[in-house]
């Protein structure tokens, strides 16, 4: 028999954990705290004194208050993950016998496929707009997005010591710490050189600069590429707004069309499940469909015939 334990107490070991044992990033720490503390925001005192006391009900009334509040499926599924991982380690570390999150479900989300660029707007937007260091910095930063199919997280905090310019690769560590290393394409591999001739600290270059900084030699925040890339985009006519995951969107599904290997490319984006990565293949064959469409003789219906 378990003695009585604060639900505050119980999230404070869990975050710990998570931080020290896990060393999730700062990011998902906070989102883990912010989504255990709405659930016990709404409990009664006496269920949030003894984490023992709480049932399924407890879950699904909460769940069910998140949906009136107007949240979106998706966010709901998360707050939910949060909530059921920090009970899983609760029935590890102070042996609650079940798990009160584990029977309960988010509202179905409609799927909503990523959006990419075809090979031709690729091509239209990774050109430079001058010869300056900054044009030729951004270029570089949209070649590296296209040609490893990097996170913007995983850009943002590129060091030199993760490039190897001689190997071609560039070795990343992506979500759950997991690190995997990619090869950097010939025309990103020369662009990259290009800017790195012209950064700021190229005269004394270490192995913890970072790749991609503004003039002062500063590590850019993850808005300023997102905007350096729209910018970019927008230069060169490209008619969408094109942001770093939509680069990523369109790597994975150049790949997938050309190559069809469906397990390479979810090595190249670091996902730990196939069903991640399995998304694009409805992206790529809304792009047989399109084909067919464009091309087959059969494919439009002839006038007069139903």
């Amino acid at each position: 028999m378990y003695a009585a334990l604060k639900t505050s107490e119980a999230a404070a070991q869990f975050i710990t954990y998570a931080r020290d044992v896990k060393q999730l990033s700062a990011h998902t720490l906070k989102h883990y705290q912010r989504d255990i503390d709405s659930f016990v925001a709404q409990l009664e005192p006496s269920d949030a004194d003894n984490i023992h006391s709480l049932k399924e009900y407890h879950v699904r009334s909460w769940a069910n208050s998140l949906r009136r509040k107007g949240l979106a499926p998706a966010s709901i599924a998360r707050h939910l993950s949060s909530v059921r991982s920090w009970f899983q380690f609760c029935a590890k570390r102070f042996g609650l016998s079940h798990n009160p999150a584990a029977g309960v479900r988010a509202p179905k989300q409609a799927r909503k496929l990523p959006k990419a660029m075809d090979a031709d707007q690729i091509n239209q937007c990774l050109v430079a707009p001058s010869e300056s260091d900054l044009d030729t910095r951004d270029l570089a930063m949209a070649e590296l997005l296209y040609s490893c199919g990097l996170r913007l997280s995983e850009l943002q905090s590129l060091t030199l010591a993760q490039i190897d310019i001689q190997q071609r690769l560039v070795t990343v560590t992506g979500k759950g710490n997991k690190t995997r290393q990619i090869p950097i394409g010939g025309v990103a591999l020369d662009a990259l050189k290009k800017w790195m001739r012209q950064h700021p600290l190229a005269g004394d270059l270490q192995a913890s600069t970072p790749v991609f900084t503004t003039r002062q030699g500063k590590a850019l925040s993850p808005r300023s590429i997102q905007t350096r890339l729209d910018r970019l985009a927008k230069h060169n006519a490209i008619p969408v707004h094109v942001h770093p995951h939509m680069m990523r969107h369109s790597f994975a599904s150049h790949l997938l069309e050309s190559s069809g290997d469906l397990r390479a490319v979810q090595e190249l984006l670091g996902h730990s499940n196939i069903s991640t990565t399995q998304i694009y293949t409805h992206l790529d064959f809304q792009h047989l469909a399109k084909t067919y469409d464009a091309a087959h003789p059969r494919a439009k219906r002839q006038k007069g015939k139903a």
